[in-house]
C-alpha cells in the first residue's frame, strides 16, 4: 500500500483499537491509560454490540481489543463472539491473570481470534518490578496454555530501561513455550506519565534494541517502532504514522480518538453516542488534521522517507506537539549519544 493513499486516509480503518473497558486488577506502572476503576459510563452490552455492527458495516477488517483488561467485563466474550460472527478478526491483549482452560478451550472455537499476553521481562524479578507481584508467573501460565490451543498468540513487551537487556532472552522464552514475540513501545501516557523518568530507554538501548532487530527474524515491533526501525527491516511494515488514516481508537465510553495514546479531550473525534462510526470517521475534523499532519521540521533529515517524523503521540507527550517531532528517532539517538560523549571529553 502506497503512503499516498495512507496520508489521504481510507474509507475505513483497517483495524480498530477498542479500550472495551478501564476496569483492570493490575497497576503496571507503565498502563497507557492509567487503568484500574471502571471509565464512567462505559458502554453496556447492548451499545457495544451496536458498536460491533457499525464497524462491521464500515468495512473495518480487524478489532484489537485492549483495556483495562478486557475479561474483567463480564459480557467481553458476548462481544468477541458478535465481532466473529460478522468475519471480524480479533485480537485480544490481556495480562494473563484471568485465563484458565476453560475460557482457552472457549475462545479456539473461533479461528478468527488472536491472543497477546503481556510480558514485561524474562525474568520474574524484572516483570513484576513493573507489573506487580506474580505477574510473571501467571502471565507464564496463560502463554502455555494458548500455546497448547491452536490460537495464535504472541507474548507483548513494552521495552523500558528495565528490560531492555532482556529482549533477546524474552524472544528465546517465547521460542521454548511455543509463541512468537511482539515489542511494543513505551510513551509518557496514562499511567507511563509518573513512570516515564525511570522507564524510559535510554539513547543507548534504544540503539542497541534497533541492532538486535536487524539480525533477528521473527520478531513484531508494534506501533510506531518504525522510528527506529533500521533500514534492512523497512519493508517489513508501515513507515509512517497511520492514526486516522489505516486505524483509530475507540474508547470504553464510546469515544473516538486518533489512536490509543491519545485519548485525551483535544484529541476527541466523536461519540458513537451521538454519531455512526462511518460518520465520524469521515467527517472528524480531528481526524482530518491527522491526515494533513506533515512533520517540517523532519522533512531535511536522511530519514525522512523511512520515518516521516516517528509517532505523533509520543512527541505531544513530550510537549513538543504533534507536529513537533519524535524525539526518539535513531537519528536523534545517534546525536544524543555522541553530545553525551564531547561532554564527558
Amino acid at each position: 500500500m502506497s503512503n499516498r493513499f495512507v496520508e489521504q486516509g481510507l474509507s475505513s480503518p483497517v483495524n480498530l483499537t477498542w479500550e472495551v473497558t478501564l476496569a483492570c486488577n493490575l497497576r503496571c506502572h507503565h498502563c497507557l491509560s492509567a487503568s484500574g476503576t471502571p471509565a464512567p459510563r462505559e458502554l453496556d452490552t447492548t451499545e457495544a454490540l451496536q458498536a460491533v455492527e457499525q464497524v462491521y458495516r464500515a468495512g473495518v477488517f480487524q478489532v484489537n481489543f485492549g483495556g483495562g483488561e478486557p475479561f474483567l467485563r463480564p459480557d467481553f466474550e458476548v462481544i468477541l463472539d458478535a465481532c466473529h460472527a460478522r468475519r471480524l478478526m480479533t485480537c485480544v491483549s490481556t495480562n494473563g491473570t484471568l485465563i484458565d482452560r476453560a475460557r482457552v478451550e472457549r475462545l479456539s472455537r473461533s479461528h478468527l481470534v488472536a491472543i497477546q499476553v503481556s510480558l514485561d521481562g524474562a525474568s520474574e524479578e524484572t516483570c513484576d518490578a513493573i507489573r506487580g507481584a506474580g505477574t510473571f508467573r501467571s502471565a507464564t501460565e496463560a502463554l502455555k496454555m494458548f500455546a497448547d490451543s491452536q490460537i495464535p498468540t504472541s507474548i507483548n513487551t513494552v521495552l523500558t530501561s528495565l528490560n531492555a537487556a532482556e529482549i533477546p532472552a524474552l524472544h528465546e522464552l517465547a521460542a521454548r513455550i511455543g509463541v512468537s514475540l511482539r515489542v511494543s513501545r513505551f510513551r509518557p501516557s496514562g499511567r507511563g506519565v509518573t513512570g516515564w523518568e525511570w522507564l524510559r530507554p535510554s539513547a543507548t538501548q534504544l540503539l542497541a534494541f534497533s541492532a538486535w532487530l536487524t539480525s533477528t527474524a521473527g520478531v513484531r515491533t508494534g506501533d510506531s517502532f518504525f522510528s527506529l526501525t533500521p533500514q534492512e527491516r523497512q519493508g517489513l511494515g508501515l513507515n509512517l504514522c497511520g492514526a486516522a488514516k489505516l486505524t483509530c481508537c475507540l474508547g470504553p465510553s464510546g469515544d473516538l480518538y486518533p489512536c490509543a495514546f491519545l485519548q485525551r479531550p483535544e484529541f476527541w473525534a466523536g461519540s458513537l453516542r451521538n454519531g455512526t462510526f462511518q460518520e465520524i470517521w469521515d467527517t472528524s475534523p480531528i481526524y482530518a488534521s491527522f491526515r494533513n499532519l506533515r512533520i517540517h521540521s523532519c522533512e531535511s533529515c536522511q530519514r525522512f522517507d523511512q520515518c516521516h517524523g516517528g509517532c505523533p503521540a509520543v512527541a505531544y507527550h513530550l510537549g513538543r506537539g504533534v507536529a513537533g517531532g519524535d524525539p526518539e528517532c535513531l537519528v536523534k539517538c545517534v546525536t544524543s549519544i555522541e553530545a553525551q560523549t564531547r561532554t564527558q571529553a
